[in-house]
């Protein structure tokens, strides 16, 4: 296996929102503010990496709520790893998590 790269900050705040449990790609968006021209690259690159896992919901959930289906992401153990440096790295994304977790309470 080889060593996780070092993140930008684009990516590492994909990771963050993934690892907060926002996890598809408007849900994404949404939170992060970031367009789809960067978001989908980035999840692209980061499942590359091996850092998140993707998985397609069945359509007949989707056909249910009468929308597309959703490709819903969650991190990997190397994503998880990867994530606890960038927090390290960039200390806006601790406070990030701080603000997750208080808003999920």
């Amino acid at each position: 296996m080889v060593d996780s790269p070092t993140l930008s900050y684009t990516s590492a705040i994909v990771l963050q929102t993934i690892g907060g449990g926002f996890n598809y790609g408007f849900d994404i968006m949404e939170v992060t503010g970031l367009p789809s021209g960067t978001v989908y690259p980035a999840l692209r690159r980061l499942e590359q990496q091996e850092l998140i896992h993707s998985k397609w919901e069945k359509q007949d959930a989707a056909f249910s709520e009468q929308r597309p289906a959703r490709k819903y992401y969650q991190l990997t153990r190397r994503g998880k790893d990867a994530l606890a440096r960038a927090r390290e790295r960039f200390a806006l994304l601790e406070q990030l998590a701080k603000d997750e977790t208080s808003r999920h309470r």
